[in-house]
């Protein structure tokens, strides 16, 4: 899908785009190869193909930095099949409040390993698997996880592509909270967790700190892998669905579900 996307450049909407689409400009390439044939003014061909020459060569160097910058929050998604080998899977614990310092865990999953992050224990070491990722992948982390840890960790670039699957879900027609859709897709959680909380979470890190409850410590842990871990399917539904609700007439990318997944990372954490 990212390869047949226009919207990155300047002046080029949702609509334009599919006007381009509708005249069989359906690729990079395939714009550059017939510049004649693309239904733009001679002004506005004149300032996309440079971008698309741009596009090519930043998707050959995988820079995806590149595509985090020009491409909207809305759209990010469509870069998923070229960055997967690098993505992390991310969700945040804290104590309730709303500080720097009160992030209690972080976790990071990337699609085979998961890796936990503990207050006290090893939370810095984050900003080494941060600098590895090239897509994050959260629920409303735009509105939560990001702003905390960029707080928490101000020296990292934050660079990074970015799908928050809470509004690209809300596109395709299911709102509410990451349980509330899990339960409405049928993705199941361990008896061990199941009905937890973002609360329950900040009661069991506070039995863990006042009181060193190791089951408490265990049983958050296990609460946020699951976060981390059930973000994988419901990444695969959305980019399924947002491929088709694109309106895109040709064929895709390869699908999220054909693209291997292999662990980046090698050190494991708690």
């Amino acid at each position: 899908m990212l390869t047949a996307t226009f919207q990155h450049a300047e002046g080029i909407g949702e609509t334009t785009e599919r006007k381009l689409w509708d005249a069989g400009i359906l690729s990079w390439e395939n714009a550059l190869q017939t510049t004649a044939q693309i239904p733009l003014s001679r002004a506005k061909r004149e300032k996309l193909l440079p971008i698309l020459e741009q596009s090519q060569n930043a998707l050959r160097q995988q820079d995806f930095a590149y595509f985090a910058q020009t491409l909207s929050s809305r759209e990010q998604w469509r870069t998923l099949p070229h960055f997967q080998d690098r993505i992390g899977f991310l969700d945040i614990e804290t104590n309730g409040g709303y500080d720097a310092n009160d992030i209690t865990v972080i976790g990071v999953y990337d699609g085979v390993e998961s890796r936990l992050y503990v207050q006290g224990q090893n939370l810095d070491d984050f900003a080494l698997e941060a600098e590895r990722i090239a897509l994050w992948v959260t629920f409303f982390g735009s509105g939560f996880d990001i702003p905390f840890l960029k707080r928490r960790f101000p020296h990292l670039p934050w660079n990074q592509l970015h799908i928050d699957l809470c509004p690209a879900l809300k596109r395709l027609g299911y709102k509410g909270g990451l349980k509330a859709i899990e339960d409405r897709l049928g993705i199941r959680r361990t008896p061990e967790v199941e009905g937890l909380s973002g609360l329950d979470a900040v009661h069991l890190w506070n039995l863990w700190r006042r009181h060193k409850n190791e089951e408490a410590l265990r049983r958050l842990l296990a609460y946020n892998r699951a976060d981390i871990e059930n973000l994988s399917p419901l990444l695969d539904f959305a980019y399924k669905n947002l491929c088709s609700a694109s309106g895109f007439p040709g064929s895709l990318d390869t699908p999220a579900t054909e693209v291997p997944r292999r662990a980046v990372f090698r050190r494991r954490a708690i």
